[in-house]
């Protein structure tokens, strides 16, 4: 296994991707901001209006069937057609991280179905979770998302059903910030 990728969310002034909004959709929102920029490095960005840092690190709640299924399915980030990008933190309750890991599981895959409808949407829409809670962060949990114009509809979808789902009544904060690929892709 490699190590645990560290990676940054600066908002600010540059970045490739531009925000196009951002919606609190529970909790306090974050402050506005015109680009973002996806750092992999364990370093903070300069002249950020805010940073969001997270750990990408070993599947959790996962069973070997399920790895595989997203592993098979699953394409990476960085698709020339994912012109489109959400990246969305979330902050889940004290209760939650009360519970057991079993009863987390439960919770997220057996009766929530988690990765089961994140696996509705695959290909089409990429995802890489970044972990943030054991860095002392502001948020548990970062969730990037990457995908074609034509799938934002699916995504919103897929956001929508995953909200109503058990699960979510332990999420304390969460925001959902739009993001579209500046003019110049990564590079700007």
């Amino acid at each position: 296994m490699p190590p645990p990728l560290h990676v940054t969310f600066a908002a600010g002034s540059a970045g490739a991707w531009r925000i196009d909004r951002i919606d609190a959709v529970r909790g306090e929102p974050l402050p506005v901001a015109e680009r973002l920029a996806v750092i992999e490095a364990a370093s903070a960005a300069e002249m950020s209006t805010w940073t969001l840092r997270g750990v990408v690190s070993n599947t959790r709640y996962t069973n070997r069937d399920e790895v595989s299924d997203l592993t098979t399915r699953q394409e990476g980030l960085g698709r020339p057609a994912s012109t489109r990008a959400a990246l969305i933190p979330i902050s889940k309750s004290e209760a939650w991280w009360a519970l057991a890991q079993d009863e987390r599981r439960a919770i997220m895959e057996e009766r929530s179905h988690h990765i089961a409808i994140g696996l509705d949407y695959l290909p089409a829409i990429a995802r890489r979770l970044h972990h943030s809670r054991d860095l002392g962060e502001r948020f548990d949990f970062l969730t990037w998302f990457e995908f074609a114009p034509e799938h934002e509809g699916d995504f919103n979808k897929l956001v929508a059903r995953l909200r109503q789902t058990e699960e979510w009544r332990y999420v304390t904060r969460e925001v959902d910030i739009r993001l579209t690929m500046a003019a110049g892709g990564p590079a700007s």
